[in-house]
């Protein structure tokens, strides 16, 4: 089982990433003085997006445990 431990860190990675260019974007977002309806329609579209890359990271540390569980 260790192509599900890669695949996992792999996932988690990915997930990561994607947290990170969260952070940055929102940092942007908070950098080019948005404000008011603007500033909450673009970290609404942030919001699913971090979730998105939260559930991936989670998803791939669960199978990275799975993986050194059953190896």
């Amino acid at each position: 089982m260790v192509w599900l431990v890669w695949i996992g860190a792999a996932f988690a990675l990915a997930g990561l990433c994607g947290l990170g260019w969260c952070i940055t974007a929102a940092a942007k977002a908070r950098r080019t003085g948005l404000q008011g309806q603007a500033m909450q329609d673009r970290l609404r579209r942030l919001v699913v997006v971090n979730l998105s890359a939260m559930g991936l990271s989670a998803l791939g540390l669960m199978m990275v445990v799975v993986g050194v569980m059953l190896t």
